[in-house]
Parts: C-alpha cells; sequence; structure tokens
C-alpha cells in the first residue's frame, strides 16, 4: 500500500468463530417488510468520473496565515467538505460522484453536501434519539436518478426499524421490529449488487438476543431477496453478532463482511455463503470498528475511538489478513462515523466530536480520505 502509516495493533488475533446456519427470520407480530421491495432492483450506479475531487493534505502551519478564513465554520483542512454539523452517523455518495448525503444522528435531518456546497437539508426523518439511538444510517435507492428514493435505518419509541423517504413524503415502513436499546442500537445499510438491502443491526444492549433467530437483533438481513417458500421476510445472512458495526461487500467476490464493536472487543468478520462466520482480525482496546468499505484488495474499517480508518490488506489465494493493518487519517479529524466509498475510490466519512470527542470550532465536518487507487491511503505525513 502506499502513502499509510502502518502501525502494530496493540493486541489482535485471527480466529475462526463459530460457525452459524443461515436462517430465516420467523414471521412475527413485531416484524413487518413492505412487499414492494420483493421486486428486483438493479444494482447500485458504481460508475462515473470523479477525478476533480482530490483532496490534498493539510498545509503546514507556517502556511495557515496565508490561507483565508472567512468565519468559525471555514476549516483550514482541504479534506473537510461540510462544518459545524451535528455528529454524522451515515453518508453515502451520489450517483453523479461529486456530492452526498449525510445523516445527523440525534436531528434526523439528511444534508446534501460536497466541495464548494453549502450544506442544505434534503429531508428531516421524525427519530427517537435517546441512548446511541436515532438516525442510524442511510443507502441511496439503486434507481435514485430516478425515483429519489432513500433508505434509512432509524430509532422510534418502540423499536429500531428502516424505511424509505424521498422529500415531501411522509416515511414509509420496510422494516419493524428491530429491537431497541439504551445502547447498542446503532447498525447500517447497504445495497449489494443483486439489488437487495444488506442490514447489519445491533443487539440492543442484549447480547442474547443476537443469538436467537426469532429476533432481529445482532443480525446481517438481506431484504429484498425471496426466500426458498416465495416469502419476502429477511433473511438472516450472519447472526450472533456482538455490539454495534457495519456491513460491506466485495463487489467482484459478493463476499459479505461485518464488524463489531462491543465490551469484548472489536472485529472484522467474514461471512460464508452458509452463514458461518470467521474472525479475520481483532482489536481488544476499544477501537470501536464501525463502517467498513471493500478498496480493491483492502477492507477499509473506520475507527471511531482509533480516530482513524485502518486498511487491512487481504491474502490473493485464502482472503484472510496479512500483515498488519495501515493507518490513515490517525488522529487528524478526531473521532469518525461512516464510511462510503466514492466513485474514484476516496472515502467519505463524518466525525463524531460533538457526541463523544473533543469538538473543534468547525465540528462535526464531513471529511473525505484519498485513497491511491489500489487500495493505500493516502494519510498525512
Amino acid at each position: 500500500m502506499v502513502g499509510l502509516k502502518t502501525r502494530s495493533p496493540r493486541t489482535h488475533s485471527l480466529v475462526v468463530g463459530a460457525g452459524m446456519v443461515a436462517l430465516v427470520v420467523a414471521a412475527s407480530s413485531c416484524a413487518r417488510f413492505d412487499d414492494s421491495l420483493a421486486s428486483p432492483f438493479e444494482p447500485e450506479p458504481t460508475a462515473g468520473a470523479y477525478a476533480h475531487i482530490q483532496p490534498s493534505e493539510p498545509e503546514d502551519e507556517d502556511s495557515d496565515e496565508e490561507r483565508e478564513i472567512d468565519g468559525p465554520c471555514v476549516d483550514p483542512d482541504p479534506a473537510v467538505i461540510a462544518t459545524c454539523l451535528e455528529p454524522i452517523s451515515g453518508v453515502t455518495v451520489l450517483p453523479a460522484g461529486d456530492a452526498a448525503l449525510a445523516a445527523e444522528r440525534v436531528t434526523g435531518r439528511i444534508l446534501l453536501v460536497g466541495p464548494d456546497i453549502e450544506p442544505e437539508e434534503f429531508v428531516q426523518i421524525p427519530v427517537d434519539s435517546s441512548g446511541d439511538g436515532g438516525l442510524l444510517d442511510i443507502a441511496l435507492s439503486p434507481t435514485f436518478a430516478e425515483d429519489r428514493l432513500l433508505y434509512a435505518l432509524i430509532t422510534t419509541p418502540s423499536d429500531n426499524r428502516v424505511v424509505r423517504i424521498t422529500p415531501g413524503d411522509v416515511p414509509k415502513v420496510v422494516l419493524a421490529g428491530i429491537p431497541r436499546g439504551q445502547t447498542g442500537n446503532q447498525g447500517s445499510l447497504m445495497f449489494e449488487q443483486a439489488g437487495t438491502l444488506l442490514v447489519r443491526t445491533g443487539d440492543a444492549g442484549n447480547a442474547a438476543s443476537s443469538a436467537d433467530p426469532a429476533s432481529l437483533a445482532g443480525k446481517a438481513l438481506r431484504v429484498g431477496a425471496l426466500n426458498p417458500d416465495g416469502s419476502d421476510r429477511p433473511v438472516i445472512v450472519a447472526s450472533g453478532l456482538r455490539g454495534t458495526g457495519g456491513a460491506c461487500v466485495d463487489p467482484v467476490s459478493q463476499t459479505v463482511y461485518v464488524t463489531e464493536s462491543s465490551l469484548a472487543g472489536d472485529r472484522l468478520v467474514r461471512v460464508s455463503s452458509d452463514g458461518s462466520t470467521e474472525a479475520l482480525w481483532s482489536w481488544t482496546d476499544g477501537e470501536g470498528a464501525g463502517h467498513c468499505v471493500v478498496v480493491g484488495t483492502d477492507i477499509a474499517v473506520v475507527l471511531s475511538q482509533g480516530e482513524a480508518v485502518s486498511f487491512l490488506t487481504r491474502d490473493d489465494d485464502t482472503g484472510l489478513i496479512s500483515g498488519d493493518p495501515a493507518m490513515a487519517a490517525e488522529g487528524r479529524f478526531g473521532k469518525l462515523h461512516g464510511a462510503a466509498l466514492g466513485l474514484g475510490g476516496e472515502i467519505w466519512s463524518g466525525t463524531i466530536n460533538k457526541a463523544s470527542g473533543d469538538p473543534g470550532e468547525t465540528d462535526d465536518r464531513v471529511v473525505l480520505i484519498p485513497t491511491d487507487g489500489g487500495g493505500g491511503a493516502v494519510g498525512p505525513d
């Protein structure tokens, strides 16, 4: 990898987790799925030009006086593209690649952000932000350019749920009945190439529920795929997931990866087609593994407590992690949350410094973390 700082982890292991058979969620009165999602989606847009968004590294302190700072919400770091927001829970890049939508967890606002764009409210969703709940993540409809539909993982007073929304309309329930708790609500959304929606749910603070096939907590769920019996209930892709975390899919092999962040530690887990799981990497020092994206041969994992993006390189033959992870943007933006891959390989992320970090005058922010196109991130010198 090019331009990355390599740091030996404090503690790591390569462990094989217990096998888990893929199951189908049992029908219950608390889990509801919108039948309209059973129709096939088109793949999420992935092509487009992105060369004009290439943030450079911060200038030396000596040159700060030469930069014109118009006010407290202008950040001198050229990789920062939006400032003075509330803590960001998720980011999704628009099809053209020159802008994104960013979600504020507490307010339920979804904002249009981008280089040289003043943040503008796209839509606001009513949420219950008590504990670590609220607006937890967002994903574009695979046909967003035509239908303007957006999917969101949210917390309500009674549950966590997936809704779809378009500006000027009320949210429509896609999947309800995901357990909520005072903690352990955070999760992630993403569309797979086949058009199905992949939902990583938190364990709602109850580790036992993640192993319960009748519960939607602590799971990776596939929504929109028909089951063998012809039903459209969400399929459990992986069960027994600890704490909170994210999910990402290799666009070539379609392999699903999930992250876990809990009191027991943090892990990157590979999910097999039969639902069994294998821990590829683990951290035991509370790094806060969250959203992930696949970048070439690397898996990039946002570490909120580690204040960095960790790039883990996979062996071509085994798919296991080879060598120590390389760190990008370490300590540069504070606590990061959310990850979306830009059309040129850049990672769009946000910060949560107002919620749990040491906020600066321009927090919270949306930032671009560029890669070299081959998987290596260009980190600070």
